[in-house]
């Protein structure tokens, strides 16, 4: 039983990142939406998640500062104000 239990629960973590969500929205100044999907198809797992896919907390200085921002800084993406935050 003990082992069948534990092959249970390997097989949900391993299968975790195929549910993870598809759409993130962020509210503050204007709604940002994540497309997770969208960023996981053309960048990989491995450019935001070290490790095991994991979410990802995100806070104002966090996506201004070390994540969102200066990934789009780097590949092109939006980098002004309101091309993400939409009111």
């Amino acid at each position: 039983m003990k082992k069948l239990l534990v092959v249970v629960m390997l097989a949900t973590f391993a299968a975790a990142p195929a549910f993870a969500a598809d759409v993130y929205t962020y509210e503050g100044k204007g709604v940002v939406t994540f497309n997770h999907k969208t960023h996981a198809d053309s960048l990989g797992c491995e450019a935001c998640h070290q490790g095991e896919p994991a979410k990802i907390e995100l806070t104002k200085d966090s996506a201004h500062k070390e994540a969102c921002k200066d990934c789009h800084t780097a590949k092109g993406g939006p980098t002004k104000c309101n091309e993400c935050h939409v009111k």
